[in-house]
């Protein structure tokens, strides 16, 4: 009961499977990372399947996170911008995954790796629908960012230490 004589409502949430991160290793692997990233994060949008690929993709450390049977149920990236300064890119969680604790998992994942690498700030461009899910986990937002595929974000960013 709460002080005000009321019952409390206790909000769980309990991941229904397990699933572990880490990276693509087998080329078939790194095929099926690629497509589900374009399938979460351009498919919705319509765009064309082109890959999602910079010039920061082979010094980028890629996660994935997979179910039980092996299915990838998310994805991010991480890069250092700086010796002090990490960005988040790509991230993103199937559908039917999402509000199970995966997403947090993931970027808890990437801020340490980043912070194995020296990294004393996070930042990330977030679209409309992710801000309060950033929010969340500690980034503030700290203005408006325009995509090359044009769809607005707010940057956010997190200190590290």
């Amino acid at each position: 009961m709460s002080s005000l004589g009321r019952p409390r409502i206790i909000k769980i949430i309990k991941l229904t499977e397990s699933f572990k991160i880490r990276s693509p290793l087998t080329k078939k692997e790194w095929e099926n990372y690629n497509s589900f990233r374009w399938n979460i994060l351009r498919k919705p949008l319509k765009l064309s399947h082109i890959p999602l690929k910079d010039n920061l993709e082979d010094i980028s450390l890629h996660l994935m996170g997979i179910d039980n049977k092996n299915n990838i149920v998310s994805c991010g990236r991480l890069h250092m911008n700086s010796s002090t300064e990490a960005q988040i890119r790509y991230m993103g969680v199937s559908r039917e995954h999402r509000r199970r604790g995966i997403g947090k998992a993931m970027i808890n994942e990437l801020e340490s790796k980043a912070l194995l690498q020296g990294a004393k700030k996070m930042v990330l461009n977030a679209r409309s629908e992710a801000i309060i899910f950033y929010a969340s986990l500690g980034y503030l937002e700290t203005g408006p960012y325009e995509s090359d595929i044009k769809i607005p974000h707010s940057s956010m960013e997190k200190s590290l230490d």
